[in-house]
């Protein structure tokens, strides 16, 4: 009789990406919704922020409250890891901890009921993933670990140095979700542009673009988290060339003064910062998304006004804003000159309706426009409507197209269509389907 399994996936992508390869070993299990029926439970949690690691303790103990007494609750991820004493001691509630090594052993931990922490990171090397969320769209993990030493990050302490994936074994993952029909793709890392520089391999992700491109049935690719000193112009030129990749460049500045981004030991100051973006704007149909974080140690209104003034002047598309989070283990946490939280907040207000408009100036310009567009099944919004995303963002982050009509019949989600954008409602584009593509 199959067993019942409840999953959550807490953060980032990459940490979907690691739950999607433990549900492909938990194949026997029946996944379902209600976390009260299941046998086993499993948390995969984020450790990278306070915000985060609140969201991760949070939901194991409403997941503790709600389980069968006889049920299995597992806690695995990036928080057990950075913090596994201290919480094996003080969280009784959990059965079995593990951290971010055995992702591809959770059945094993599982069976024999032991918790495990292997020292070494785990890589995707050929298990089979159960994709979720999606029949159209997949997440490719680059590589583990970081060679970056940002102030505020305390990810290398406990994912260590960068470990790349072989271009082989990216390939052949590629390939067979091909085969299963899908055919738009994510490329994700914690720095994706310094993919294979531990394999003495500078340009890894120009290699990449090459060996997808020759993959038949990928229509559509883009790269996450791009890293400034390790974004050469050669790689933006590639991807400009490509005609599999857009012209979609994710960059995390973080900030734009030069005294911050030493203070924040980027390697890249503002004059490079200006030039790549200026070259990827420049880029015909081109999205930029860039990250920042406001109110690091020693940023002075001096500073902020700095960040604030280039948002305001540079045309970003999608802009996520981070408060400030002190981290211990980070370089960060031992500065003096710590910002108060309530200037943190006025800070993040002030830069957030710049952001805002330059979202929705970024959704104004597709008004009248044909797009090609995926069908992610019903909207967000009303069931009236169906929400899709433009090929060329990024799943759920870059938002949601309401389809309120179509002149191809019932639309199936996972295909691809032509839709003409007639408004924009809220924050999202209204738009009636015209073609189907595929």
């Amino acid at each position: 009789m199959s067993k019942n399994l409840y999953l959550v996936s807490l953060g980032c992508n990459k940490n979907l990406v690691d739950s999607e390869v433990m549900l492909g070993k938990l194949k026997n299990y029946t996944i379902i919704n209600e976390p009260e029926n299941a046998d086993v439970l499993i948390v995969n949690t984020c450790g990278f922020i306070g915000p985060a690691k609140e969201e991760s303790l949070d939901t194991i103990f409403s997941l503790h409250e709600l389980r069968r007494k006889e049920s299995l609750l597992v806690v695995t991820g990036c928080l057990t890891e950075r913090y596994r004493e201290e919480l094996q001691e003080e969280l009784k509630e959990v059965d079995l901890f593990t951290g971010v090594g055995d992702y591809d052993k959770i059945d094993e931990i599982i069976n024999k009921k032991e918790s495990r922490f292997t020292p070494a990171t785990y890589l995707l090397n050929d298990e089979e993933r159960v994709i979720t969320g999606s029949n159209s769209h997949a997440y490719i993990k680059l590589s583990e670990g970081c060679n970056q030493s940002c102030s505020f990050c305390a990810i290398p302490n406990f994912k260590g140095k960068l470990h790349s994936r072989t271009l082989e074994s990216i390939e052949k993952e590629v390939t067979n979700l091909v085969k299963k029909g899908f055919y738009d793709f994510s490329f994700i890392s914690q720095d994706s542009s310094s993919f294979m520089r531990d394999l003495g391999e500078k340009e890894g992700l120009i290699k990449l673009i090459k060996t997808i491109e020759n993959i038949e049935g990928v229509k559509s690719a883009r790269i996450l988290y791009l890293y400034p000193t390790t974004t050469s112009d050669a790689l933006i030129q590639a991807i400009i060339n490509s005609k599999t990749f857009h012209n979609y460049f994710d960059m995390p500045i973080q900030h734009i003064s030069n005294m911050m981004l030493k203070t924040m030991k980027r390697g890249a100051g503002k004059a490079r910062i200006t030039e790549q973006l200026t070259m990827m704007r420049k880029a015909e149909n081109s999205f930029l998304r860039t990250g920042l974080i406001v109110g690091h140690p020693k940023e002075s209104e001096k500073e902020f006004n700095e960040l604030l003034d280039f948002v305001t002047d540079f045309d970003f598309d999608r802009v996520s804003l981070f408060p400030y989070s002190d981290e211990e283990d980070t370089a960060a946490y031992e500065m003096d000159e710590k910002i108060e939280e309530d200037i943190i907040n006025e800070r993040i207000e002030k830069i957030e309706e710049i952001v805002k408009q330059k979202h929705e100036k970024s959704l104004q310009v597709e008004i009248g426009k044909t797009l090609h567009v995926v069908c992610e099944g019903p909207s967000s919004e009303h069931e009236f409507f169906m929400g899709a995303k433009k090929l060329l963002w990024a799943p759920e982050i870059d938002g949601e197209i309401l389809l309120n009509d179509s002149e191809v019949g019932e639309l199936e989600v996972g295909k691809c269509y032509e839709a003409k954008v007639s408004e924009l409602a809220g924050d999202k584009l209204v738009a009636t389907v015209t073609k189907t593509i595929s």
